[in-house]
């Protein structure tokens, strides 16, 4: 049965308040949700950049703020140190014994026992590309190796924690961007080894520990770091990422960008024609982002038919990133309406 995705963020003043409008509009839909990330987590991976700023492992080169790509701080690791996991301010345990209670009493009160706690978890290519930079990130083993022990720690204190399975959502621009940037000739075998540094967390983690993959072209204020010349790209991923995934671990789901930020997915037949090649097992739910304010219903249920149609199996439906994202709320709850509309048919 088809079902809708949020991705991460969506308005609210605070995680209750998210959580209750979320539960609210869309839960009878859902199968999995954050606490919506709201304040300063809104902006992904920034809070875990910020606190950098007291890393005794690494120096300020160059200071800014979040206003668009590359305006943000930027670290490199002192001569005489190694970046050090255990010096990583990872906020995702902090923020789990926060809003899990919460999540489970707000969840059960509207009916929805079987809605799983989401966490989201910024890929450590992609910490290392906003901290360090791209060139750092694409030739660096040992800075990304940090951010992923790190990630497993605080992933396996979670399990630890809580009394019922939670999902881990592993998040991933950077992925996306090095495999639209390869040579036609190389895009498989890039996809083939970022996919492998993904799956080494997940094997970190403990036995039975269920995540997702998001993959995504950024929505930082609402515009996309890249766009896609079609499908490829996400479906040399999503592929790399189900062959070989860790035993005894459990890949939900992969959401993957049809859309990009402001702009809205291709009506073109042949951008989607890739999906032919599409060979996720049918027990990973393959989650399409192409939800987007600035098309119609019928635009949608358009998409959703050539999507399927060419992936040969039923999606589900959600819109490209977060839907704290946008500039204006009316934007998000117009985006779960229209999830609404395409599950029921509408």
């Amino acid at each position: 049965m088809r079902k809708t995705h949020l991705v991460g963020t969506w308005p609210g003043l605070s995680a209750p308040d998210a959580m209750t409008t979320a539960l609210r509009r869309v839960g009878a839909h859902l199968l999995r949700m954050t606490d919506g990330e709201t304040g300063d987590r809104a902006v992904w991976g920034s809070r875990t950049i910020e606190w950098l700023r007291a890393n005794p492992d690494v120096e300020l080169i160059h200071d800014g703020v979040y206003a668009d790509y590359g305006t943000g701080p930027l670290f490199r690791v002192r001569e005489d140190r190694t970046l050090d996991p255990r010096n990583l301010h990872l906020n995702y345990f902090h923020t789990f014994v926060e809003s899990f209670p919460a999540f489970k009493y707000l969840r059960d009160q509207a009916g929805h026992s079987d809605i799983r706690f989401q966490v989201g978890l910024p890929a450590p290519l992609d910490l290392t590309m906003l901290a360090f930079g791209m060139d750092v990130a694409m030739s660096d083993r040992v800075i990304p190796q940090a951010w992923a022990q790190a990630t497993i720690d605080q992933v396996n204190r979670i399990v630890g924690e809580a009394e019922e399975p939670v999902v881990f959502q592993l998040e991933t621009p950077a992925s996306l961007l090095a495999v639209i940037g390869a040579p036609d000739e190389a895009k498989e075998a890039v996809a083939r080894q970022l996919a492998h540094d993904l799956h080494e967390i997940m094997a970190g983690a403990r036995e039975g520990t269920h995540f997702g993959v998001h993959l995504c072209l950024g929505d930082l204020q609402h515009k996309a770091l890249a766009e896609m010349p079609d499908a490829l790209p996400l479906v040399l991923l999503a592929n790399a990422m189900a062959t070989g995934f860790p035993e005894g671990r459990v890949l939900d789901y992969i959401h993957v960008p049809f859309a990009a930020a402001n702009k809205p997915g291709s009506f073109e037949e042949d951008w989607y024609r890739p999906l032919e090649a599409l060979t996720l097992p049918p027990e990973v739910r393959f989650v399409a982002g192409f939800i987007h304010e600035s098309i119609t219903i019928e635009d949608h249920r358009g998409l959703l038919h050539m999507i399927e149609r060419l992936a040969r199996r039923e999606v589900d439906v959600a819109a490209a990133c977060g839907l704290g994202r946008r500039p204006d709320p009316a934007q998000a709850w117009d985006a779960m309406d229209k999830a609404i509309a395409l599950i029921n048919g509408d």
